[in-house]
């Protein structure tokens, strides 16, 4: 094992891999809760229960396939890099396809399918590289902000903090409300742990706001830490039937692929560089074994979809490993480890409710909203594809929605300004596809 990850190389042990591992899989732990939560809908009253995924089979479904993915990656990639469902992803797909598009959950599984599918193929022949070469770096930046300013206008409608207001649309909730209050707490602890650099910040401080739930009867006590795995059944290839349903070949399916090949797009290939720089693994300015990395998130992808869950993609959490020590993909293989063990640990995690997990989803939009500084605002033709792309998206509750606006706004006014020479020809078939997608929607 030492000799096939090169331990004496990277100048690393067992004991740093599995630190760094374990340190990676606390930071990102988080989504083991997150992503059941968003996907059922769970704090959508009203919706029916028919049409909501099943809560425990996604759950499994989220520790399978961010286990499968890690140890893809490990193994192929040999980098300390974790996967898990995207966050962002799981918003589009539960907030966007499925509550707004009013789109089956069947449905969304076999656009993330045939996502994965794509993904595979293009990085085996080499267009995924090229096709992400192609999007314009401060539209990437754009995207990733919008995301994050989506996923915390999200944290804050689940926590009551914002409301709906007949009036304005939108408006400050009711912060006496029980938990409303605990949700600020949850924020409150996060943030000063994460200020003070406390690896795992995100995920203690949603240990600490359900104990206070607890002791202030909003959250019930769990009878058991340890139980039975939950069933994958309600899940488990139900992807699949939405490819006899003649309803999934539409064109509105087209614009849903789309996006989440283009957020995956720049999700995954921006966090390997990320990693791989923390960890001085990058070589005169490019990445080794990068085929085989890429490879590692659409397998995890196509296998996620299989099992029922959204988008499955590299976590930039897993720099808090690297920083721990994690130098190679054991690291990976130790926080794939610690997903397996997490299956049994559902009845404590079951309890949680989304007055804990939004203090994550804002904390976490925090992070991605950090992108926006490296946008040349100064540039009008810049500026306002940028603009429109990342505001777009949460007033618009689509992520899909922001890109497409962005993605056709940016040759316009990148042409007026006379740059015509600066668009890659890629750019122009995005402006067709997007405005047929608006046209035909």
């Amino acid at each position: 094992m030492k000799n096939y990850f090169q331990f004496e190389k990277f100048g690393t042990s067992y004991r740093q891999e599995f630190m760094g591992g374990m340190t990676t899989f606390l930071a990102m732990a988080y989504i083991l809760v997150v992503n059941p939560l968003t996907l059922s809908l769970a704090s959508i009253k009203g919706f029916p229960d028919a049409l909501r995924m099943d809560h425990g089979a996604v759950f499994v479904a989220t520790a399978i396939a961010s286990a499968v993915g890690s140890i893809v990656m490990g193994l192929l990639g040999k980098y300390p890099l974790a996967l898990a469902p995207g966050m962002g992803l799981n918003a589009f797909f539960a907030y966007t396809v499925v509550l707004g598009d009013k789109i089956p959950w069947q449905h969304a599984l076999g656009a993330v399918l045939i996502s994965g599918v794509f993904f595979f193929v293009l990085t085996l022949t080499g267009l995924r590289e090229k096709i992400i070469n192609a999007i314009p770096i401060d539209l990437k930046h754009a995207v990733g902000a919008g995301i994050g300013l989506f996923i915390t206008f999200i944290g804050l409608q689940e926590s009551g903090i914002i409301v709906k207001n007949d009036a304005t649309l939108v408006g400050l909730g009711d912060l006496s409300n029980g938990n409303t209050l605990l949700t600020i707490f949850g924020i409150l602890i996060t943030v000063v742990m994460m200020t003070r650099g406390i690896k795992g910040a995100v995920f203690f401080g949603m240990i600490i706001t359900a104990i206070v739930g607890m002791i202030f009867n909003l959250i019930d006590v769990p009878h058991q830490v340890v139980g039975n795995v939950p069933s994958l059944d309600p899940t488990f290839g139900a992807v699949f039937s939405s490819f006899s349903d003649s309803s999934f070949w539409s064109t509105s399916m087209v614009g849903i692929i789309l996006t989440f090949l283009f957020v995956d797009f720049f999700d995954n290939a921006g966090t390997l560089v990320a990693v791989a720089n923390q960890a001085g693994l990058m070589k005169d300015n490019k990445l080794p074994n990068a085929g085989r990395a890429l490879l590692s998130d659409s397998i995890a992808t196509m296998v996620g979809a299989v099992l029922g869950t959204s988008t499955t993609t590299s976590y930039i959490e897993s720099t808090a490993g690297v920083a721990t020590g994690a130098r190679t993909g054991f690291a990976s293989l130790v926080t794939a480890t610690f997903f397996i063990l997490a299956l049994f640990f559902f009845p404590l995690l079951s309890v949680v409710t989304t007055a804990v997990t939004a203090p994550a989803l804002i904390i976490v939009g925090v992070l991605m909203v950090s992108s926006l500084g490296d946008i040349e605002w100064k540039k009008f033709e810049i500026a306002v594809p940028a603009f429109l792309t990342m505001i777009t998206m949460p007033l618009s509750y689509s992520i899909a929605t922001g890109i497409a606006i962005g993605f056709i706004f940016y040759p316009i006014t990148m042409i007026v300004k006379g740059r015509v020479k600066e668009i890659n020809p890629i750019m122009y078939l995005f402006f067709v596809i997007f405005l047929a997608y608006f046209i035909l929607k």
